[in-house]
């Protein structure tokens, strides 16, 4: 594990960051939302160093960039490769991995091999790009090769690229099926750089896994045995991680030999309201409207900042947020003389929460000023000229994610390296290694999914060294909420282990067949494919998409064998998003999301523009918005039905029994909830008519049985009399990471151990149904923090009476066809989990249930039954001795 992660004495807080913080909780009824601050140390360059092979003329190029050697991690990686050993380097964000490969890449291609890049996304890749031109190495002809390279570029590429930079969709969509085109580089590739392999993960990376087995085989056809270097951010067990993907034996690198400025983490909790949702629910106020907040505020004192979120309508809702904020300021300032000596940015007051006294805000306003003074003589150096200071400040501020156009997204992503913009926000989609050098600040508004993608966004911030500020903003919801309260969680522990499952017989079946179609498979392939895939191909050949003959199976359609497998797992041709009145193209998003973010009613968001949909046409994959202003946003709700078709394994669980097995689970969209954009207030909910999806996968489930029950129910609660507590069917909901774990308001940190079982007496009935639903919204929110998975790659059921099992049973799936691992991680950590899911529940603060413990926007049966209590103790039961 890096060394720059421990939990750490605050006197290592460098004082620009430390300050900062400092000013930004200046305003009285912010301070109790800070929960924790870790302060991380800076770190000390090692020796940097040149190998003796590496070309003279490189290292004078990178010397005018002022590289004056490899650190020790980079030289360790380099000299393996040139010794030709696949490696994976496992190291912190801005660590220099980039010259691990950069080097012996070059290296190669001086002795006349070629090379291949693969990235997740095509915005690192143009990044690498820039990079590699700017060392003006005419022997290195550099090319991008994705869906934004122009047809006419792409016959060059294939005939004249010695380092050919793409992603895994275009190798497994055109590189591989077309492999003939590519013979003269084939036959002289010595180098695959898998970069930002911490990303292949789950279904996706289960993909990449057998792309890069395909890639093994093409390349062994032209005579080709490249080597393998793997770069990741820090991760569990790296060596393994690479061997599942690759399906070769991998060395680690793992010690971080880079400098690094210190960083100020803070984990943040909005307060609550005075606002109720459902059933009277108290509810915090959003995440998003907390970091556009602090988001002006950071762009008013003129730090560059990235705030990340965690879907594509959060960065839009909060750059919108901003923009508005600091066009009133600009107002106020507009009033009065521009910034002088005795006139600055932080003398604008902050804002607060809507219906605050004005006196208040006052005298926070000028208690702000007084706390900020000491710093401004510090500061005074870096801060820009006049000139820029008086530029537009709703201007600095923008929306950056997936799904705008490839022109759109290099105009902002010039931007943001020129500093013509101070302030981005973003999805994951800029959470790789594009280089935004000189940022100061990260906020990350929700559990991004994992520790390694947490450290991952932070390490944005602070990249030339210098120190920086990361604010981790818990959403209302039960992971963020228990980690802010928990910091033990994050800070001092080692990052998660990269999960896939390359065996997937939904992800292997396909790519078999797209090997066959590539190269006819013999006996001697079934070993790089893995122990399954015999067995896979025996069912392909009964299905009648292969063929059997003496030499081998043989794909015999004209179809194009790729588009049997979807990598990303998005199940469908993308949905256009449509202007009505004017026929331009806004977008797109994957067919699935479809029903959940471009349904009818919906609200869309592009670049800081509101949309409300139209109609929305799945056969013609269309849908069509109109421009509007909303005062609210939408969230799609759904109801879910579950049937098991296996039980693989199963063990005891207190008196109860757990299970991780096979099931087919149905989704619908039902409805959508329209909630006020700043206050998370609910304005009411409309029926949806949208179409059923099915899919196989894999869940882990525990049941209960009746005597282990009768403690629970009590005088007047009679034994299940056959059917679910929800009338009608079994507790549907596809909350794919729901909410439990609440805190307190401003008052700063939480007692641990608040009372538990206040209002759930022994002798008290309890509602088994509403129990059950509590603690399946509960555990579907907690999982993420023990399997590698973000919440939305997974589901839950619940219900009192379950047709297959017969008894209480509580389910959580993976959301993908096959599975994705995570249920499975579930279930061998079932202990750990269910314990965090308890203590979730139990600390909150709320007396009935809230959206920080039980409750689930996306909650087809509205959050009804729900029983905090009785999910308490029922969970005490199963868990036990």
């Amino acid at each position: 594990m890096p060394n720059w992660k421990p939990v750490t004495p605050t006197s290592s807080s460098s004082a620009r960051t430390g300050d900062l913080l400092t000013r930004l909780l200046a305003v009285p009824a912010r301070r109790g939302r800070v929960t924790h601050v870790e302060h991380v140390p800076a770190r000390h360059a090692g020796e940097a160093r040149w190998p003796d092979w590496a070309p003279d003329l490189l290292v004078a190029r990178l010397g005018l960039q002022g590289v004056e050697g490899l650190w020790e991690h980079q030289l360790h990686a380099a000299e393996l490769v040139k010794r030709g050993q696949n490696v994976i380097i496992a190291t912190g964000t801005a660590s220099g991995k980039s010259l691990a490969y950069v080097v012996p890449a070059v290296a190669e291609i001086f002795s006349g091999g070629t090379v291949l890049y693969l990235t997740p996304t095509k915005a690192l890749a143009a990044d690498q790009l820039r990079s590699l031109r700017r060392l003006r190495l005419t022997q290195v002809r550099a090319a991008t090769y994705d869906g934004d390279t122009p047809p006419e570029e792409r016959r060059w590429v294939r005939q004249n690229a010695n380092y050919v930079l793409t992603n895994p969709d275009m190798l497994h969509r055109s590189i591989l099926p077309r492999h003939a085109s590519w013979s003269s580089f084939w036959r002289r590739l010595r180098l695959v750089v898998v970069d930002e392999c911490h990303g292949y993960r789950g279904v996706f990376g289960s993909h990449v896994a057998q792309i890069l087995r395909r890639l093994r085989r093409v390349s062994a056809k032209y005579g080709a045995s490249p080597v393998f270097l793997l770069a990741s951010a820090t991760a569990s067990d790296p060596a393994a991680a690479g061997m599942r993907l690759t399906g070769l034996e991998m060395a680690e690198v793992t010690t971080d030999a880079s400098p690094r400025g210190s960083t100020t983490f803070a984990l943040w909790e909005p307060p609550l309201t005075d606002l109720r949702g459902e059933s009277g629910a108290p509810v915090r106020r959003t995440a998003t409207a907390e970091a556009a907040d602090l988001l002006a505020d950071l762009v008013i004192e003129d730090v560059r900042t990235l705030a990340f979120v965690r879907s594509r309508r959060a960065a839009e809702a909060v750059a919108l947020s901003a923009r508005h904020t600091l066009e009133e300021v600009e107002a106020v300032l507009d009033a009065d003389p521009p910034y002088g000596e005795e006139d600055h940015p932080w003398e604008s007051p902050m804002r607060d929460e809507p219906g605050e006294a004005a006196a208040t805000a006052e005298a926070e306003a000028t208690e702000a000023e007084a706390e900020a003074a000491a710093a401004e003589a510090a500061e005074a150096a870096s801060v820009p000229a006049a000139s820029r200071r008086r530029a537009r400040l709703a201007d600095r501020v923008a929306a950056y994610r997936a799904g705008y156009l490839a022109d759109d997204r290099r105009v902002l992503e010039k931007a943001l390296r020129s500093g013509e913009l101070t302030g981005l926000a973003t999805t994951n989609a800029l959470e790789l290694g594009v280089d935004v050098s000189g940022l100061d600040a990260v906020l990350i508004a929700g559990w991004p999914g994992t520790r390694a993608s947490l450290w991952q966004q932070a390490g944005r911030a602070g990249r030339d060294g210098q120190d920086a500020l990361a604010i981790l903003i818990a959403r209302d919801d039960p992971l963020d909420t228990y980690i802010v309260h928990h910091p033990e969680a994050v800070f001092g522990r080692p990052v998660e282990a990269i999960v896939l499952d390359p065996d997937n017989p939904y992800v292997l079946a396909p790519h078999l067949c797209a090997a066959a179609a590539e190269i006819p498979l013999g006996e001697q392939d079934l070993e790089i494919f893995g122990p399954s895939a015999r067995d896979a191909l025996g069912d392909l050949v009964d299905q009648g998409l292969l063929r059997r003959r003496p030499a081998g199976w043989f794909w015999t359609s004209r179809d194009n064998a790729a588009d049997l497998a979807d990598i990303r797992g998005s199940g469908g041709a993308p949905v256009q998003v449509v202007e009505a009145s004017t026929g331009r193209l806004l977008g797109t998003v994957d067919e699935p999301s479809s029903h959940t973010m471009v349904h009818p009613g919906a609200v869309y968001l592009h670049q800081s523009e509101a949309f409300v949909v139209d109609a929305l046409d799945l056969d013609a994959g269309v849908a069509l918005v109109t421009a509007a202003e909303p005062d609210y946003a939408t969230f799609a709700r759904d109801v879910t039905d579950i049937r098991v078709i296996e039980s693989l394994r199963s063990s005891d669980l207190g008196p109860g029994t757990l299970h991780f097995g096979s099931v087919e689970v149905t989704r619908q969209v039902v409805s959508y909830l329209k909630r006020r954009t700043q206050t998370g207030e609910v304005l009411g909910e409309e029926p949806l008519d949208l179409p059923p999806r099915t899919l196989c996968t894999r869940a882990v489930w525990w049941t209960l049985p009746d005597p282990a029950l009768a403690g629970l129910r009590g005088e007047g609660h009679p034994a299940n009399p056959g059917a679910p507590a929800d009338p009608g069917a079994a507790e549907r909901t596809a909350d794919a990471g729901t909410r439990a774990a609440g805190p307190p308001t401003d008052a700063g940190m939480r007692s641990a151990t608040r009372s538990a079982d206040a209002g759930s007496a022994p002798g008290h009935a309890v509602d088994l149904g509403g129990a059950a639903h509590a603690a399946e919204h509960a555990a579907i929110g907690l999982l993420p923090l023990f399997a590698t998975c973000d919440r939305w790659d997974i589901g839950g059921v619940s219900t009192e009476l379950h047709p297959d099992t017969g008894l209480l049973t509580v389910f959580v799936y993976d959301g993908h066809d096959g599975g994705a691992g995570f249920a499975e991680r579930g279930y061998a950590r079932a202990s750990e989990w269910l314990t965090a899911t308890r203590e979730a529940i139990a600390s909150c603060e709320c007396d009935r249930g809230c959206p920080s413990c039980i409750q689930s926007p996306k909650c087809g049966n509205g959050n009804e039954p729900l029983d905090k209590a009785g999910a308490i103790r029922l969970l005490d039961v199963l868990l036990s001795p």
